[in-house]
């Protein structure tokens, strides 16, 4: 049974006992690789560098390591490396930072009120440098950097993510037919490309809603092409 095994547990474990972390979670990582590889899979949607704070939505719960920035990054970096050391990629999440939401964004729209300054310093500060290949964005409104638009939909959320954070890779959004984006999917799947992200998620096998994502993405980027070889020839 290792429904036990999560990121919170081996948040606590790092710790408590860094060597026996560093084991435990390379064997963990070094399992789970086989297990995907097993069945086809080279991308995993992990990990999660939200932090785990007391008074927010419990969406995130104990996918997160910590409430601690620097013991999510320090955490986020050893799971990418082992990750890609089994070849498989990474999509660390939800980019900048979903932690201080106090709504679940699956059902509502999560307003963050914090200033830049904060935010910068602590909920984004994990996310910094990080070598995953994908990250995919939270349907969070940051009211002090955009009033309007989540990360997802927000040009100024996405300019701030690839320079100030300085995630140079694949942005792909969160769900795309999550009830956090108002408007119809086709009015998410525009607004998030306009926004600067790089792919569009959709997850809820509806076949209308998989139809007006496919019909209003562009068919391939020369971004993506260059990315994607690079990324096959590193994993």
């Amino acid at each position: 049974d290792t429904d036990h095994l999560t990121a919170e547990f081996f948040g606590k474990l790092y710790l408590k006992d860094k060597k026996k972390f560093n084991e435990c979670y390379k064997i963990f990582i070094t399992q789970t690789s086989f297990l995907l590889k097993k069945i086809g899979v080279n991308i995993n949607t992990l990990p999660v560098l939200d932090l785990k704070l007391q008074g927010s939505s419990s969406i995130i719960g104990d996918r997160s390591f910590s409430k601690e920035p620097k013991i999510v990054s320090k955490i986020g970096d050893i799971c990418i490396k082992n990750f890609h050391l089994n070849n498989i990629g990474t999509v660390i999440k939800h980019i900048p930072g979903h932690g201080l939401a106090k709504v679940d964004s699956h059902k509502l729209t999560p307003n963050v009120k914090k200033n830049l300054k904060y935010l910068i310093k602590n909920d984004f500060s994990t996310f910094k440098k990080k070598s995953s290949f994908f990250a995919m964005t939270a349907h969070v409104i940051y009211t002090n950097i955009d009033k309007t638009n989540t990360a997802t939909h927000s040009k100024k959320i996405i300019q701030l993510i690839r320079g100030n954070i300085k995630f140079k890779n694949i942005i792909m959004s969160d769900d795309i037919s999550m009830k956090s984006l108002k408007g119809s999917i086709k009015e998410s799947t525009l607004k998030a490309f306009d926004a600067g992200c790089d792919l569009v998620l959709h997850c809820n096998a509806n076949n209308k809603e998989m139809h007006d994502v496919a019909l209003h993405s562009p068919l391939i980027s020369k971004f993506i092409i260059k990315k994607t070889s690079q990324f096959y020839k590193i994993i």
